[in-house]
């Protein structure tokens, strides 16, 4: 098979001046983002549009749950993300070959193991969440087709994780686009022509995925880089899975903690019954947008820290995370701001029902005017990955955002149970967990400085 030359796609992290090359990694991965959010968003909106209320809510209800399942096995990549920076960083091609294998064997079997574990494990979840009747089975059919795709879902992830880890943000974008439109136009076919409701929404998207994990796997096999894919030899090697899972899993864990105090977030707000669900799940979307922008620079700086910390040029580390936090401040508090202030119109777009508005803009109204804080906490997050530390964020992040959260549900919400109340407690568990992950860096930071 041809080989496709891949060096115009690369991106020197290790030399040179970092605020253009951050942007350049950055634009494309943050449109990458934010056209898998539109093309989600066409599934919400062609449901509501379409299939009424109690799909809309069913489609949004699975979210944080999918979340919490699919949360563990995705950390996993941004273990290969670190770890394929820090050998392109190194220059260790030897190493960065199995690696880039062991990632993408690793993907297919996670993605397999995920279609048995959606399908068993769907249906009760939501039962324990409180889903109601009227919702429940469309919940269900949803998860388990959509499910049924997580092979594809895996794949695409890590090698995508493959391609940022040495600057490619470009061609994810690219396949993401036509897969997504493809999403785009079988929503349309499936739910307004053959009136397939939730069960057309799940398969555009599984079709969507499959797309974009053959592109994604071709481009590796083409490349004439270091990190080609030879599918001859693919195999899982056991030191390289290893140093994966010890960076991965506690990513992941991290991931289905933040989901867990979400799935009881989406719990409580189930008991307001399903317009509140509808108009929370539209707001979410619509929020959807500025997390996706700010995330992008949390890969970032797991890239470049990832490669600079190969390199051993531990001072551009410092200089990494000054630039995003800077970067994500000034996106999270503008987009953020926006939303709110269009929330009228933008809700609109996902239902007509000025109840559904209403409740989707008293959430925006509370997370996405202070979205910025999660910002800054997902930077420096992305930093002690990119090191190597996976333990201690998670850890931090156990406490001051999921066990806060968790905490504020049974008791300050058990005595003023109204959405405001539910809602405020996103940006406190932010501002708390950012300012312990600050001190953690600057600790962390210190004492490799004092070792090189």
């Amino acid at each position: 098979m041809e080989k496709v030359s891949s060096k115009k796609y690369e991106i020197d992290m290790c030399n040179g001046p970092l605020l253009g090359k951050i942007l350049i990694f950055y634009i494309p991965l943050m449109l990458s983002g934010i056209l898998q959010l539109l093309f989600n968003a066409a599934d919400i909106v062609v449901v509501g549009r379409f299939a009424g209320n109690e799909s809309l809510a069913a489609v949004g209800s699975t979210s944080s749950l999918t979340n919490l399942i699919v949360n563990l096995f995705i950390g996993l990549s941004v273990g290969a993300n670190v770890l394929v920076a820090r050998y392109y960083g190194a220059g260790q091609k030897d190493e960065l070959k199995e690696m880039v294998q062991t990632a993408v064997a690793t993907a297919f079997v996670s993605g397999v193991f995920l279609i048995f574990a959606g399908f068993f494990v769907s249906r009760p979840a939501l039962g324990w969440m409180g889903t109601p009747e009227d919702v429940i089975d469309h919940s269900v059919l949803y998860m388990r087709i959509y499910f049924g795709g997580m092979p594809f879902m895996m794949v695409y992830n890590f090698g995508s994780a493959v391609l940022r880890a040495v600057g490619d943000t470009k061609r994810p974008l690219y396949y993401l686009l036509i897969a997504g439109v493809v999403n785009v136009v079988l929503n349309l076919i499936f739910v307004i022509v053959f009136s397939m409701g939730v069960a057309g929404v799940a398969s555009a998207t599984v079709i969507s995925q499959a797309i974009s994990a053959v592109l994604v796997v071709r481009c590796l096999i083409r490349s004439d880089s270091v990190y080609r894919l030879e599918m001859k030899g693919i195999r899982i090697a056991s030191d390289k899975l290893l140093k994966m899972v010890q960076i991965g899993i506690p990513a992941g864990m991290q991931g289905a903690l933040f989901s867990i105090s979400n799935v009881l977030i989406q719990s409580s707000v189930n008991s307001f019954g399903s317009v509140a669900m509808a108009g929370n799940t539209a707001g979410s979307n619509i929020e959807g947008f500025v997390y996706t922008a700010m995330n992008a620079f949390h890969q970032a700086a797991i890239s470049f820290c990832g490669q600079n910390y190969g390199a051993q040029k531990y001072k551009r580390i410092g200089k990494v995370l000054l630039i995003c936090e800077g970067l994500v401040i000034v996106v999270g508090a503008v987009m953020g701001n926006a939303a709110y202030f269009f929330a009228g119109t933008l809700l609109r777009i996902y239902s007509p029902d000025s109840e559904v508005i209403r409740y989707g803009v008293l959430r925006l109204s509370y997370i996405c005017v202070t979205y910025f804080l999660c910002g800054m906490m997902d930077v420096i997050v992305g930093a002690l990955r990119g090191m190597g530390y996976a333990i201690m964020p998670m850890l931090v992040s156990l406490t001051g955002a999921c066990l806060f959260r968790v905490v504020w549900i049974y008791t300050v919400f058990q005595k003023y149970r109204t959405l405001e109340c539910l809602y405020v407690s996103y940006p406190i568990s932010w501002a708390l967990t950012f300012l312990v992950h600050l001190v953690c860096f600057a600790v962390v930071y210190r004492k490799v400085l004092k070792r090189a």
